[in-house]
């Protein structure tokens, strides 16, 4: 191998696949060389070759010479990435720029419409569902704030508040400002730097029975509620939350938010 495998690694967790890590690697370590002198350093088959080649030339890694046969030209490592980085940029500055457009037309209102038809037919058994990471879990989290019209209740130790805070405190803010009552429970001490950030989204208070209550779940409206399954340490991948839109899952969590929060200490 022309490189360590945490080399390799580090290649794929940019987006390389094997080929392109293979490639890419044999080529650097000639400086310029063919297609098929490069298949055979990376010990890949000939007619792939070409394919990832190109490839690697779009992502910015690789320089193609017009010559017969075709010779392809390393770039300095640190100057192929930072052109890769620039064509990931400018791909992804496209792809939001249609996304914006698509938001913007008049397809938007044939699939709301379609979307909106199909909601009605649905059973209230089914709007339910797992959900697995923290980042699709904080996803789910921002469309149920975006959408609530009444109140907010949080109760989660500090650090996942801290979490919700960093991610969506901007949209509670907002969602504050124009008259949702939000509220937020917990079950250890916050710093009192923290608390003035949150003065801004609502009302906080600290759970005071002696038992270790512990847990996280997020009440929308008495409508909607996302419960954790796992503990907020829990590594991010393997963070595990069931939502659901059902007003009777909702009141009995509301009803143990709501009893807990009567006998909550106030913070500020």
């Amino acid at each position: 191998m022309l490189v360590s495998e945490k080399v390799m690694d580090a290649l794929k967790s940019i987006g390389l696949n094997l080929y392109e890590r293979k490639i890419w690697v044999a080529l650097l370590s000639r400086g310029v060389a063919s297609a098929g002198e490069l298949s055979e350093i990376a010990k890949i088959p000939r007619s792939r070759a070409y394919d990832v080649l190109e490839s690697l030339a779009d992502k910015g890694f690789v320089i193609i010479q017009n010559s017969k046969p075709l010779k392809y030209v390393a770039i300095d490592p640190k100057e192929a990435l930072e052109r890769a980085k620039k064509q990931i940029m400018k791909k992804a500055e496209e792809m939001i720029a249609k996304i914006d457009d698509l938001k913007n037309s008049e397809i938007i209102k044939e699939l709301d419409k379609l979307y909106k038809e199909g909601m009605k037919v649905i059973d209230p058994g089914e709007l339910t569902g797992a959900i697995k990471g923290r980042d699709i879990l904080y996803q789910q989290l921002e469309t149920m704030f975006k959408n609530a019209k009444k109140y907010i209740s949080i109760f989660a130790p500090p650090e996942t508040i801290k979490e919700i805070h960093n991610t969506h405190g901007h949209v509670l803010e907002k969602l504050s400002s124009k008259g949702v009552n939000v509220k937020i429970l917990t079950n250890k001490p916050l710093d009192a730097e923290f608390l003035e950030n949150l003065k801004k989204i609502g009302e906080v208070r600290k759970i005071t029975t002696s038992k270790n209550t512990t847990g996280r779940f997020c009440l929308i409206d008495g409508k909607h509620v996302i419960i954790s399954l796992t503990d907020h340490t829990a590594h991010p991948l393997q963070d595990t939350a069931i939502w659901a839109s059902s007003e009777h899952a909702a009141s009995v969590f509301e009803h143990m938010f709501d009893s807990l929060w009567e006998k909550a200490e106030k913070f500020f």
